[in-house]
């Protein structure tokens, strides 16, 4: 499978270098390169890449103003690349696959491209499972449950307990204790009651081990403890906020509004 990848920094020795950096990656293609934000958005939108490599400190649209002007396409993969480690966070609250620092490590960069094809072929055998079960829903309904689930009528596969290291600890989080988790590139964001943990994990591995019938995703970023849930509080454009036991509003996407249909009776 070939990554095509546009490339965007205002200063042109960078963009070279990571030019350079990307050669001995035979998938990935480089379809074109911008020196600022207005362009990449036009580019991102014609060419619909599947990576781009963001720098965040340009003038006018910065790199977080290019991801916000592309949300309303299929967005690509983002890698940040900077010279200010200060933006970490803000970039893994962007989904960046990853983060950067100028000049751009080999090793670190290798390490970034294999997260890229995973997270690639994660969202091919998505949505191949998501067109068989498209299929299967209308020529042989009764065979829908053999797509998901496994036959387990108890949530004994399930995880009761997750060790998260954060912070140079190991903190054993009880998982009904977890009121919502929030995804922030590579690195998921746990919310308990009294604290916040930050977990190094994918949201679709996460969700592998967590009960279906107690936590649902509301959002493509973010998971509820369906158990902690008080109000479901309308909004406009179809979206809806959970009003959680602590007080946190959860917003629902319209991709997810059957989440929400279970609270109303």
């Amino acid at each position: 499978m070939t990554i095509r990848t546009i490339l965007v920094d205002d200063e042109k020795l960078a963009i070279q270098g990571l030019q350079l950096r990307l050669e001995p990656f035979e998938d990935v293609e480089i379809i074109g390169t911008c020196a600022n934000g207005r362009e990449a958005i036009r580019k991102i939108k014609t060419e619909k890449p599947d990576l781009v490599f963001l720098d965040i400190q340009m003038p006018g649209f910065d790199g977080f103003s290019v991801v916000k002007g592309v949300m309303e396409i299929e967005p690509p993969l983002f890698v940040f690349v900077t010279a200010y480690e200060e933006h970490a966070i803000r970039a893994f609250q962007a989904n960046a696959v990853n983060y950067l620092m100028k000049p751009v490590d080999e090793d670190k960069l290798a390490d970034t491209i294999e997260r890229v094809r995973k997270r690639l072929a994660e969202k091919k055998s998505s949505e191949e499972a998501e067109k068989l079960k498209g299929v299967l829903a209308e020529v042989a309904p009764e065979k829908m449950h053999e797509l998901t689930g496994d036959g387990t009528e108890s949530g004994e596969r399930f995880e009761k307990l997750i060790n998260v290291k954060d912070r140079g600890q190991i903190f054993r989080v009880e998982v009904d204790t977890i009121e919502h988790i929030e995804a922030a590139g590579d690195y998921m964001c746990i919310y308990t009651g009294d604290n916040s943990l930050i977990l190094r994990e994918t949201m679709k591995d996460l969700e592998r081990r967590l009960d279906p019938r107690k936590f649902q995703r509301v959002h493509r970023s973010t998971i509820v403890n369906l158990g902690q849930v008080r109000q479901v509080r309308p909004h406009t454009n179809g979206e809806c906020f959970l009003v959680l036991d602590s007080g946190t509003e959860v917003k629902v996407s319209r991709s997810y509004r059957d989440v929400v249909a279970r609270f109303v009776h």
